[in-house]
């Protein structure tokens, strides 16, 4: 074979979707698993979205759109940009792509230069870094485990900054950790942005899957100054149960709005068509789904957490997302039929291969002495692979 791109090779494989293939190919040979792994939502998309493509199809909405997605759609979430989070964005601040993920790649190719630094709190989700590494910039990955609350740790992020900082990349709620952030680091992330001069990337994909009480506080509302430094990223996978149909978007200043899109229109140009019509559906119409979706999140939460914690697997009750994150480094000096468990890795593979239980592990987000367990299953499935966890662990030796 010809030599590939030195860009190609140092990029590391999703460590999620790589144990997505594992479980995909236990589950051919036979091997029933529960899937604790995966992070989508298990509802049905709600019938009104469904509906609403539909019409779309037969309304021969199937050619081509505007790069940034059609007017109508773009109004929509200014809407809800409004309603939902106080701040105002007019249509040409919107690119619309496909998933959350590609606006989330376009920003980082706007902004990053070679050598430019952006921090990332860590646990954060796996293809932050793998963006950076493409766009040649610098991930300075600043460790926020705390206590186990994993809140922001800010004193540690105003120490990673430098003349280099270009930008920061906050995600909240956030994934793995389920931690939702007070207005309090909010602001205080705001001022040193404001202070030292760098961009705040802000995905806000789970915003919809709050729990207790809790408040989502959306990072471009804290200040007026910070409106015109974030970078918002956001979509419809999670709230809507949308993950295949893959919709998301960008708000910014519409200098950046307009570099995203010229990226956008050398790769994939628009957005499918007749999405663009459901996730006006999604917005507008009736949001009696994402509430029932919630409620029976917090309920399958509360379950897990009081489980793990009885297997003395410590695991704090996380605020949003859809995952808990169990602490297992007690575990790292245990044995099954002789081979020592080393690492967050080894206790996610014993897992598999003695309870049938797909989980990932904690290094895979930079939280090495976690493990990332997603409750996006029935409360059937979890008790089951509650029980199967159990009785896999009793099987350890000191």
């Amino acid at each position: 074979m010809l030599e590939l791109s030195k860009r190609a090779l140092k990029v590391k494989p999703s460590a999620t979707l790589e144990l997505t293939a594992k479980v995909a190919a236990l589950r051919s040979q036979g091997v029933e698993v529960i899937k604790f792994n995966v992070g989508e939502p298990d509802f049905a998309t709600p019938r009104n979205i469904c509906e609403a493509c539909k019409r779309s199809l037969d309304a021969g909405h199937t050619k081509y759109t505007p790069i940034p997605g059609i007017q109508e759609l773009r109004a929509a979430i200014c809407e809800k940009l409004f309603r939902d989070d106080g701040v105002r964005y007019e249509p040409d601040e919107i690119s619309y792509g496909t998933g959350a993920k590609q606006p989330l790649f376009n920003t980082i190719f706007t902004l990053v230069d070679s050598g430019d630094e952006v921090i990332i709190p860590t646990p954060c989700w796996v293809s932050y870094v793998e963006m950076l590494t493409l766009a040649d910039g610098e991930p300075v990955l600043v460790p926020c485990l705390g206590d186990g609350s994993f809140y922001l740790d800010i004193g540690a992020i105003e120490r990673a900054i430098t003349p280099k900082t270009k930008a920061l990349i906050l995600n909240n709620p956030n994934n793995p950790t389920g931690a939702v952030y007070p207005r309090g680091d909010l602001l205080a992330l705001a001022e040193l942005a404001e202070k030292h001069g760098f961009y705040i990337i802000s995905d806000e994909v789970y915003e919809k899957l709050i729990y207790g009480g809790k408040q989502h506080i959306c990072m471009a509302s804290v200040s007026e100054g910070m409106r015109q430094r974030c970078i918002l990223v956001n979509g419809f996978s999670k709230a809507y149960s949308m993950t295949g149909w893959r919709a998301g978007y960008v708000a910014a200043p519409k200098e950046i709005i307009r570099r995203i899109n010229g990226i956008q229109g050398h790769t994939t140009s628009n957005a499918t068509t007749m999405v663009q019509d459901a996730c006006i559906e999604a917005l507008r119409g009736p949001q009696d789904d994402l509430a029932a979706m919630v409620r029976e999140f917090e309920r399958r939460r509360d379950f897990i957490v009081r489980r793990l914690n009885e297997l003395g697997l410590k695991c704090r009750k996380p605020e949003g997302a859809f995952y808990v994150m169990p602490r297992v480094d007690h575990l790292f000096s245990r044995t099954f039929n002789g081979k020592k468990l080393n690492d967050s890795a080894g206790v996610a593979a014993f897992l598999l291969d003695q309870a049938y239980v797909a989980v990932v592990p904690g290094s895979a987000f930079y939280a090495p002495e976690y493990l990332r367990i997603s409750y996006s299953t029935s409360m059937e499935n979890i008790a089951r692979g509650m029980d199967q966890i159990e009785k896999a662990l009793k099987a350890l030796q000191p």
